[in-house]
């Protein structure tokens, strides 16, 4: 009796054993449960918020490289492709015509570099938590919008000292961001899967941002490229998006609404389909990383 007794004291002890948590992965081709990503929009608003602080952490002009970046850009391709090359700017002076379209070029460049190599820095922060992988990517679109909208605000001084005022389209400007965010997302999201399994695609980033720049109309207007080209030239959806944003913000051109809705489209379809390849490969990050 005091021997059971002792017994059924011992396993009354005893640290209960629980069943460990397993997450298995959904098979097939799966889209985004924004449930899920709404559960963790703390850790996504945490993200954000470190991405922002660390780019200009221990800088002395902090977020002022929002405004040196492109202002210097301007100034460079002003002096090269303005003055010396004598490229047209559509009858408008050429700092802003070409700043108008650094201003978005910049953004796109940015969040798709640092969401094409987000998943590599972030390596710890994989293979330790679970949080739906697809934050990742997306952290660095978001914190971007902030670097935007410095840079904007000097694009609207330029305006006021050029005497150059937005047009009845600039109603539009939301659509525009809206569509530069899901084209940089979608590109960023299929790079960062890719870099993750094949780590030559971060030496790869900067030679297909340098190539997109001269293929999109930054340093010169669309209307330099033949009538015959200029619907194939359209199918980069950053013509739209630049054309867009000096039509409505300078009055320049007539909106270029074919090439917008070519971009709205190919944006929609590039931002699903990297959606859907990082769905794809999030099952195999935490092995890869």
């Amino acid at each position: 009796m005091g021997a059971n007794q002792h017994s059924l004291n011992a396993d009354s002890h005893a640290p209960s054993r629980r069943k460990p948590l397993i997450i298995k992965a959904k098979k097939g081709w799966q889209f985004v449960d924004f449930r899920e990503l709404f559960k963790y929009r703390d850790l996504f608003y945490f993200l954000v918020n470190r991405d922002i602080k660390v780019r200009y952490k221990q800088t002395i002009l902090g977020g002022l490289w929002a405004i040196i970046q492109p202002f210097f850009m301007m100034v460079v391709f002003s002096l090269f492709f303005g003055k010396l090359a004598g490229i047209p700017s559509d009858g408008i002076p050429y700092p802003i015509f070409n700043y108008a379209a650094m201003v978005p070029w910049i953004y796109f460049a940015t969040a798709v570099t640092n969401s094409g190599n987000s998943l590599i820095g972030n390596t710890n922060l994989i293979s330790k938590v679970y949080f739906p992988r697809l934050i990742i990517p997306m952290t660095p679109v978001l914190a971007g919008l902030l670097d935007f909208a410095i840079a904007f605000v000097v694009l609207i001084g330029m305006m006021l000292w050029f005497g150059v005022y937005p047009t009845k389209m600039v109603f539009l400007f939301p659509v525009l961001v809206i569509v530069m965010m899901l084209l940089a997302s979608g590109i960023g999201m299929a790079l960062s899967a890719l870099n993750a399994k094949y780590r030559d695609i971060k030496y790869t980033i900067p030679f297909i941002i340098q190539f997109w720049l001269f293929a999109s109309p930054v340093v010169y207007p669309s209307s330099m490229i033949p009538e015959h080209f200029r619907t194939w030239y359209g199918l980069n959806p950053m013509v739209g998006v630049i054309e867009g944003f000096r039509s409505i913000l300078l009055g320049a051109i007539p909106f270029p609404t074919e090439m917008f809705i070519l971009s709205v489209i190919i944006s929609v379809i590039l931002f699903l389909t990297g959606m859907l390849y990082f769905r794809q490969m999030e099952k195999f990050l935490a092995d890869i990383i």
